[in-house]
């Protein structure tokens, strides 16, 4: 295990630099023109403001600009690397911007505060010369704001330049708690380094530090559909712990597979728990996929229920996640049922399912390395209000499933308030569940058990840090 401070930092990208690293601007005597900013730092830009002022989406609302635009090749990884890590980062880069600017970052307009955050990612981790880092992101400010912002841009980028980001640290870690100091080196808020650390202890720094790395992409084999070959063929990798899992370096949408439903992008963490509900001893009878949007685990559970000779029901709160599980299973043999249904008032009868997933709403915690804004999105509150929506998820499932059926319920998060405590406060209330090991459902998997539960971790097996409990209805 690595030291806080080396484990800790954001990786250093060595995405391709992309666009112009030019200074700009006029020479002595020359009117001033109209400003080039290139395409990759304009788009990143642009999602960026969207993130912050429209509740949007880093991972989701880059690539149809990136599509929308055309931008492409090393010019799209670019841009993806600077958005992406000055999300990662931004608590840490906004108080290094402060220290710089020698003021609050809410005296100063949103969008320069989204230019320097941008500058100070390719300043302190990306392979960007100081003098491009600064002349481009002052660049883009006179064209996305305006001339007037110029100044002020070009003054505290070089202040942030004149250190390194282990300087920076040094300079704002200085008196700080351990805790204190760990999240900023980390780029996490501290309520969340005060979780990991509670599940954690001394491992804490590794796990935090795997949410700073980008997850390479995972696709799922959907069983019964033959697309092993076909994937193979084209130059896919079996990962190492689902049965089911691939790795796919190129654009996802480039396969046939992928395209008309027969595979799909999907962590192997989401995988494992899927197919460990499918391995457990239960009854004939049909599946429940409680929380079924946007339909990647439906899919996957949808095809492995067919392989045993069931049938899989898939209910949604939200009519436009129901339309998304339609679209995701389209290619199943077996048809799915897709209900749009609230998951705390079954549409069904009591006992009607032999095995039920309930994959809770849940702050995400476990999949930060993948939504890179929603660190900072998130609050403590958020816990304490998903606990009970939780809670009434939990016991509807177990309410909906069979004598002797099985309930697997999962979280992406790690966090005790949304699993272990969600568990053993619905089980104090009932004498009619008993308690599955749910790591020897996953013999792929080392390392995995959380008592009779089964915790992934990013740092540990490369997945989203998953949850199961799996509970026999007796």
């Amino acid at each position: 295990m690595s030291a806080p401070g080396d484990a800790a930092r954001p990786r250093r990208s060595s995405a391709p630099r992309g666009g112009s690293t030019g200074r700009g601007g006029p020479r002595g005597g020359e009117s001033p023109r109209r400003p080039t900013v290139d395409a990759a730092r304009r788009v990143a830009y642009d999602a960026l403001r969207a993130v912050h002022a429209d509740d949007a989406y880093a991972n989701l609302v880059l690539p149809e600009m990136l599509s929308r635009r055309h931008v492409r090749g090393v010019d799209a990884a670019f841009a993806t690397e600077l958005l992406h890590g000055t999300c990662r980062a931004e608590g840490t880069y906004d108080r290094i911007i402060e220290a710089a600017a020698g003021r609050s970052l809410s005296s100063l307009q949103p969008a320069v505060v989204d230019v320097l955050r941008l500058g100070t990612h390719q300043l302190l981790q990306m392979d960007v010369p100081a003098h491009a880092a600064v002349a481009t992101s002052v660049e883009l400010g006179r064209a996305a704001i305006g001339e007037r912002v110029s100044g002020v841009l070009n003054a505290v980028l070089r202040k942030v330049g004149a250190k390194d980001w282990d300087g920076w640290l040094e300079q704002l870690g200085t008196g700080l708690a351990p805790d204190e100091r760990l999240a900023l080196t980390t780029a996490h808020p501290l309520w969340v380094v005060h979780a990991f650390t509670e599940l954690l202890g001394d491992e804490a720094p590794e796990a935090l530090a795997a949410d700073n790395a980008a997850p390479r992409t995972s696709l799922v084999s959907r069983p019964g559909l033959g697309t092993e070959d076909e994937l193979r063929a084209a130059g896919a990798e079996p990962t190492g712990l689902s049965p089911y899992g691939w790795r796919w370096t190129g654009n996802p949408g480039d396969l046939a597979a992928v395209r008309d439903g027969r595979a799909g992008v999907q962590d192997e963490g989401s995988q494992l728990v899927a197919a460990a509900l499918a391995r457990v001893d239960a009854p004939a009878g049909p599946w429940l996929d409680l929380c079924a949007g946007p339909g990647g685990k439906s899919a996957l559970l949808g095809a492995l229920a067919a392989e045993q000779g069931s049938h899989l029901v898939a209910s949604e709160l939200q009519p436009h996640r129901s339309r998304l599980v339609r679209q995701a299973v389209r290619a199943l043999p077996e048809p799915v049922t897709v209900l749009t249904a609230d998951g705390t008032r079954p549409a069904w009868q009591p006992g009607s399912f032999a095995r039920v997933l309930v994959d809770a709403p849940c702050t995400g915690l476990g999949a930060l390395r993948r939504r890179p804004e929603a660190r900072w999105r998130r609050r403590a509150e958020d816990v304490e209000e998903l606990h009970g929506l939780q809670q009434a998820l939990l016991r509807n499932a177990l309410d909906s499933t069979a004598p002797g059926g099985v309930t697997a319920y999962v979280t992406c998060s790690p966090h005790r308030r949304e699993t272990l405590d969600v568990v053993a406060e619905v089980l104090a209330g009932r004498d009619d569940v008993t308690v599955v090991p749910a790591a020897g459902l996953l013999p792929e998997v080392r390392d995995a058990a959380l008592g009779d539960y089964a915790q992934l971790w990013p740092h540990r097996h490369g997945t989203d840090a998953m949850f199961l409990a799996l509970l026999r209805r007796s």
